[in-house]
């Protein structure tokens, strides 16, 4: 269970720098869906892209420091949450809302995986 975890941790921490920098890069798909499907402002994707890049390079940190990644993961579950009930409000239905929903599945399971270490 530790290297599922740690092979998890990687792979989420390589897909929110990703996710991270298509943000903060003013992606015109990104604004565009921010800002006429969901209804946010453009300011509102570049705080998401802040907080996915930060809770990346947290993910990282965590392979030292466990305690981090826990957290971090926790970010990424709250994180996906919203954009699970943002899909969902929008009226995009689940077909749409299924890769958060994994994302969220997999950044609980670094969560779960790493309670037992964050007192490191």
């Amino acid at each position: 269970m530790k290297w599922t975890v740690r092979i998890l941790q990687g792979l989420l921490a390589l897909g929110y720098l990703m996710f991270g920098f298509m943000k903060l890069s003013g992606n015109e798909m990104q604004a565009q869906a921010f800002s006429e499907v969901y209804g946010y402002g453009v300011g509102f994707m570049y705080v998401v892209g802040a907080i996915e890049l930060l809770a990346a390079i947290g993910l990282i940190i965590g392979f030292k420091k466990p305690r981090v990644a826990f957290y971090s993961a926790g970010v990424i579950v709250l994180t996906m949450v919203g954009a699970v009930g943002t899909h969902l409000m929008a009226g995009q239905g689940i077909g749409v809302a299924t890769m958060p929903i994994v994302l969220l599945i997999l950044a609980l399971i670094v969560v779960l995986g790493r309670r037992s270490e964050r007192a490191a």
